[in-house]
């Protein structure tokens, strides 16, 4: 086997059953003496629907090439986030800060669906989340608002943790909720 063969094999083991989205892509001009260097950026979301997400950035010369820079680095930022019992909604409210965006994530009744903007849209579909309630305040620069809508998961605890935290067992956390 050539190493050429290798190299499109490691690229072919991204085929496991991920959703990749394209959150935005961005132009961008770097003046130099010569003239403008053009190059591109692309935010990337990449999740299993059912409970692990990640997000990056990618940097190049080319649309196409941004877009695999970005699903390569939110493959390696993927995480494992809590969704509730169900697995339809987040498990409570949360509200982060990110720079100078904040954002309100909340849980939502069965058949209410994702009420969001497009970039937390498409990381709550790709985390598996089906009813969620978002709101985005102050700056809602794409990148802004997806790494706030990350914080703001990261700052998500499922019931055990918080069964471990308080000393309770889960059964009264749940009769609670």
């Amino acid at each position: 086997m050539n190493l050429t063969a290798d190299r499109r094999r490691k690229r072919d083991d991204f085929s496991e059953p991920y959703e990749e989205r394209v959150i935005y892509i961005n132009r961008v001009a770097k003046v130099v003496k010569g003239g403008k260097n053009l190059g591109f950026t692309a935010i990337v979301a990449v999740g299993d629907k059912a409970g692990r997400v990640g997000v990056g950035l990618g940097k190049a010369r080319e649309v196409a090439d941004a877009i695999k820079k970005g699903n390569e680095v939110a493959r390696s930022n993927m995480k494992a986030y809590p969704l509730s019992d169900s697995g339809r909604t987040v498990p409570h409210s949360v509200e982060t800060k990110y720079g100078a965006t904040r954002i309100v994530l909340k849980p939502a009744a069965p058949g209410t669906g994702v009420i969001a903007g497009g970039v937390v849209r498409a990381i709550l579909e790709a985390l598996g989340v089906q009813d969620a309630i978002t709101k985005v305040m102050g700056a809602r620069t794409p990148v802004n608002v997806a790494y706030a809508t990350i914080k703001a998961l990261e700052e998500m605890e499922g019931l055990q943790e918080v069964s471990q935290r308080r000393g309770v067992p889960v059964e009264r956390i749940k009769s609670v909720r």
